[in-house]
């Protein structure tokens, strides 16, 4: 689960077009000490470490700081504002990897020093997060430190700045996987809050689909989410909430994903944006679940509701191909020939499907038709079953209904001859012309 795709790791840094504030050195407010030697000193080193600031040469800069931090540490807030440039400067200029460590830390304590004594967390926290997040990414033992920063950063100004959102998630992501440091609640806790800031910034009309799609990739990297933690950690959630659309449409998002369709919670997450906001699709598929379930009745009331939503014939062919299943098991053969019908209507590339269901239709209704007076008008049936299958090119059933068509004897006996048409009656009621089995 290590970090291998540098891709990845840039496009994680380009969102973090973060700048760091309050880098200034004019103050008011300045406490030289009461022992002229002490200020004489003071002001030496103060004028000596700004200028090599100014000349970017940190090391040395570093040095007249440090005495400053050591010896008047209330002389002014800029003298913590430096040195936090200072020695990260310091740090990127070191080639020892010892010193480099040193010189980072330094900088974290340096604001840690600065709140003793002014109190102002709220104006730098967010600094100090970010610059942990920048040192200890890569570092095991420390990128916990960089994580818990950024909950300090919410914690003391209630949110985060949603281009910090994918570096403290990042951090999370690393704890997690060099340090197994939370649990899988606890990870989806932090996604489901940092998603919800985005979501506030995204309503002020800012663009975040960089810092979200981010943010949903190393969720993705993690591999926590499978069938059994969305039944049984996002499920229950849902079913305390049953209001809850975005948790429903996660829920739902992620069972697609990860093929957990067979499921309680999809099918509760599926009913909940279906009765909320309804779709072609979400209507379809909750009566395909009920059709699953043989819950025929259910089926067709969603399948209708599907109709009032679908918007192309292509869509509503489906629909009418759905009902036709529908209206078949709950015995009502009749309307499913209709709705078949009007199936290959709105889609010719139903239409061998139709008349081949049709042919299976009137196939099986031999005994419900049988009315016992004429063999001929009984048989005539499997007539109309031939010609529906004809239609739809399946010579298999041409066959098996062709065997079933009423004898030569039987026409002879009757006083009908081959070529006379007939009505078969019963729901079938269509005038087949007479034909036998040999």
């Amino acid at each position: 689960m290590m970090w291998t795709n540098m891709k990845f790791k840039w496009m994680i840094i380009g969102c973090l077009s973060f700048m760091v504030v309050g880098l200034t050195q004019a103050q008011e407010g300045w406490n030289w000490p009461a022992d002229p030697e002490m200020e004489a000193k003071g002001r030496e080193l103060n004028a000596q470490y700004t200028d090599y600031k100014r000349a970017e040469d940190y090391l040395k800069a570093k040095a007249g700081l440090h005495w400053l931090l050591t010896n008047i540490p209330e002389l002014n807030e800029s003298i913590y504002i430096n040195g936090v440039e200072i020695y990260d400067g310091a740090a990127k200029m070191t080639t020892d990897p010892a010193e480099k460590r040193v010189y980072q830390d330094s900088v974290l304590t340096i604001y840690d020093l600065r709140n003793e004594i002014y109190d102002n967390e709220a104006k730098w926290i967010a600094n100090k997060a970010y610059y942990a997040y920048q040192f200890y990414r890569g570092d095991k033992t420390k990128v916990g430190v960089a994580a818990d920063l950024f909950e300090r950063v919410i914690e003391v100004n209630g949110t985060l700045a949603y281009q910090l959102v994918p570096a403290y998630f990042d951090a999370v992501y690393r704890n997690f996987a060099y340090n197994k440091a939370y649990t899988s609640e606890e990870v989806l806790g932090k996604f489901e809050k940092l998603n919800a800031m985005l979501d506030e910034e995204e309503g002020s009309g800012t663009d975040v689909s960089s810092q979200r799609g981010t943010l949903e990739q190393l969720l993705v990297a993690m591999e926590i989410i499978d069938c059994d933690f969305i039944g049984r950690v996002l499920g229950p959630k849902l079913e305390a909430d049953p209001g809850n659309m975005k948790m429903a449409q996660q829920i739902f998002q992620y069972s697609v994903q990860y093929k957990c369709l067979n499921t309680p919670t999809f099918n509760l997450a599926l009913e909940v944006i279906d009765t909320n906001d309804p779709t072609f699709t979400t209507s379809q598929v909750r009566g395909m679940r009920y059709m699953q379930n043989s819950e025929y009745a259910k089926a067709g009331e969603l399948f209708e509701k599907a109709l009032t939503l679908a918007t192309t014939d292509e869509q509503r062919a489906e629909i009418h191909w759905d009902m036709a299943k529908v209206h078949a098991n709950l015995g009502r053969k009749g309307q499913a020939r209709s709705s078949a019908l009007k199936a290959a209507e709105l889609n010719s590339e139903r239409t061998k499907d139709a008349y081949n269901f049709i042919g299976g239709l009137i196939m099986s209704s031999a005994n419900e038709c049988r009315g016992g007076q004429s063999r001929v008008k009984d048989y005539s049936i499997f007539i109309a079953a031939y010609d529906a299958y004809a239609r739809g090119g399946d010579s298999s059933g041409m066959a098996n209904a062709k065997a079933r068509f009423p004898s030569k004897e039987e026409l002879f006996t009757e006083g009908f001859q081959v070529g006379e048409t007939i009505n078969t009656g019963c729901w079938v009621g269509q005038t087949v012309t007479l034909a036998t089995r040999d």
